[in-house]
């Protein structure tokens, strides 16, 4: 059984390695700062007070997660050429790592309906998406989340692992610490797939058909001002969920013959990454709201200074 797992980074001169450091360390700040600032406003200022920017805050409390589980682990590899990890902790980072992308997978469905009803079904909007069932569908999703990570994280560590004990990568991920393993792990993969798989592939569904629904009713709309309105209001959401989905399929969907493992890894740096520090900056300047709470909650927090 091994003890310690080796995590070898990016393959890179020693000289880039304080380069890569200062910026992603940079990335690292202006992440969680962008994503507490996000749960500030929403949670301070009444006029955000509504559904869509509460299912934010979920997804900026996801971002949070993800990022600090895998940067500060890159931080140190970058500073030290290797990372050495316990096994223990490899398996507790890959746990968190599929709780946090399947809670944001979960809750980006949830937000893609959210805005389905919203340009859809405007008369209703308020009457079904209530409090009640803003709540309801944000704890279904990470409680949805943490039972397949639960299950995953079960699995692999029933596993025996008697080395190699090295990953070439910056995180530990589940097909690669699955490679450590010495039982046959054609039972877990098929777990994976008849578990997971299915429940994720209906979350990507939900949200085709929701923006399917919502791309012809804003063709429909007779003026342009009402379609550039109407699309004004998903376009951030529509732009964060590609993002997401496009790394994700680049790194575990497409196939991987004659893909460079640098690659793969530039993939993954971008939804584990790249993705928890865009978020906040493409739902804030694509939104006049929370242009105008920041405002509001910057003169706010001067006057308290002042006083």
């Amino acid at each position: 059984m091994i003890s310690k797992v080796h995590l070898l980074g990016f393959h890179s001169p020693p000289s880039l390695n304080y380069v890569f450091f200062t910026i992603l360390l940079h990335i690292y700040c202006l992440t969680l700062c962008g994503n507490l600032l996000m749960v500030t406003l929403v949670t301070h200022v009444r006029d955000l007070h509504q559904p869509m920017y509460f299912f934010l805050t979920q997804l900026s409390i996801a971002d949070i997660l993800l990022t600090t589980d895998v940067v500060p682990s890159l931080l140190h590899i970058l500073l030290n050429k290797v990372g050495i990890i316990s096994f223990v902790g490899c398996i507790a980072q890959f746990f968190t790592f599929a709780f946090s992308e399947g809670s944001e997978c979960f809750l980006l469905t949830v937000m893609s309906y959210d805005r389905y009803l919203a340009i859809c079904n405007p008369l209703h909007y308020t009457t079904v998406m209530t409090h009640k069932l803003c709540l309801q569908l944000v704890i279904i999703s990470w409680l949805l989340s943490f039972s397949l990570s639960v299950v995953e994280m079960v699995s692999t560590s029933s596993l025996q692992y008697c080395g190699p004990n090295t990953i070439d990568h910056f995180f530990c991920d589940l097909p690669l610490v699955l490679e450590l393993s010495c039982s046959d792990t054609s039972g877990v993969n098929l777990e994976f797939v008849l578990i997971s798989a299915p429940v994720l592939f209906c979350a990507f569904i939900i949200i085709i058909m929701s923006y399917s629904y919502i791309i012809l009713v804003i063709l429909n709309i007779p003026s342009s001002t009402g379609r550039q309105k109407a699309f004004s209001t998903c376009s951030s959401h529509l732009t964060v969920v590609s993002i997401f989905y496009g790394t994700l399929f680049g790194v575990y969907i497409l196939p991987t013959k004659g893909q460079s493992l640098n690659i793969k890894k530039f993939l993954s740096l971008l939804y584990t990454v790249g993705t928890p520090l865009m978020n906040p900056v493409i739902y804030s300047l694509r939104n006049s709201h929370i242009i105008k709470a920041f405002g509001t909650f910057k003169r706010r927090f001067l006057h308290m200074i002042q006083i």
